[in-house]
């Protein structure tokens, strides 16, 4: 049997690849509950230490889940940070085998920290998020900071900036374990990812942060993410609409997405298109159509129903 070896994984959608750091071992197993079957089976069998697979924008999450439930360690990596440990140690080609030794290699020498447990609550998911947020702040400003720093301390922000991204790369898993491990919230997270522009973070966002969605009505809901304009009025005078207040990490994940689906969600974007050529400005047009995102959101969470495009701007939207 052996033990006190490192495994990486090469995750595509159809594959994974997996290679031992010690003994020189590969195989591969079908991306699928039969083979995630195999996979787990065989490594219980012969107990590593660690596996390391990266960040694949999803692809891993099976993985990673059917690993944990099988008590073993599992440690998610930020690609360039693997891509970039290759480039330094000469190691140019690329395949998936040998990407699956990189990352057992990758795992062997930097010993990333394995995943914790998740826990599937609605407290533990907001926590995961709120970090994921510090993460990306923390990000910027070392990335701001590496702009004008001098060469004595550029390696350490550097440095700084890889463990930022693993960790993000591991938050990023650890999220979506949590959505799946909940049945409520895998619906939920169902429901919201079904509406072209909302993608599998910002679904988290909208998760966590706003845990009221499909139980309130359409302006209170509005009015939560400040995306509802109040008047600007005294006496006689009528001012311009504004939106204000509001929980700024919901109005943030749903401007972001609304910059996509105004050019790829047919309803939105024709809903766009007719308050542009009716002259309204860019922002106020972009403000309307995250209410009438967020609108559409909460109704299809109240109704348990996924979206479609025929009924999107049905339901009061």
């Amino acid at each position: 049997m052996v033990r006190s070896a490192v495994v990486g994984i090469d995750v595509s959608k159809a594959f994974l690849d997996v290679a031992w750091w010690v003994p020189d071992h590969a195989a591969r197993y079908a991306n699928s509950p039969q083979g995630l079957a195999e996979l787990t089976r065989a490594l219980t069998q012969q107990a590593p230490e660690l596996v390391v697979l990266e960040a694949t924008g999803g692809y891993e999450i099976a993985a990673v889940e059917a690993l944990q439930a099988a008590k073993i360690a599992v440690a998610v990596v930020n690609p360039r940070q693997v891509r970039d440990f290759a480039r330094a140690s000469g190691k140019l080609a690329k395949t998936d085998a040998l990407d699956a030794k990189v990352l057992a290699w990758f795992g062997a020498t930097m010993r990333p920290a394995p995943l914790p447990p998740i826990d599937p609550s609605h407290s533990a998911i907001a926590n995961l998020v709120a970090r994921r947020r510090q993460v990306i702040e923390m990000l910027i400003a070392e990335r701001n900071r590496l702009e004008h720093a001098g060469a004595a301390v550029r390696r350490w922000i550097e440095e700084h900036i890889l463990t930022l991204k693993t960790q993000l790369a591991q938050l990023d898993a650890a999220v979506a374990l949590a959505v799946e491990a909940s049945p409520s919230l895998h619906r939920r997270n169902e429901i919201l990812t079904s509406v072209i522009g909302i993608g599998r973070l910002t679904a988290a966002v909208l998760i966590a942060e706003l845990p009221e969605l499909g139980s309130i009505g359409n302006k209170q809901v509005a009015a939560l993410v400040g995306v509802a304009p109040f008047n600007q009025d005294s006496g006689n005078r009528r001012g311009e609409r504004h939106i204000a207040g509001g929980r700024y990490s919901v109005r943030c994940a749903l401007y972001m997405a609304t910059l996509v689906a105004v050019r790829f969600n047919p309803a939105l974007q024709s809903f766009y298109r007719r308050l542009r050529d009716a002259g309204k400005p860019a922002k106020v047009a972009l403000v309307a159509a995250m209410r009438k995102l967020i609108i559409i959101l909460n109704a299809l969470v109240r109704d348990d129903i996924l979206w479609q495009p025929n009924h999107a701007l049905q339901d009061g939207c």
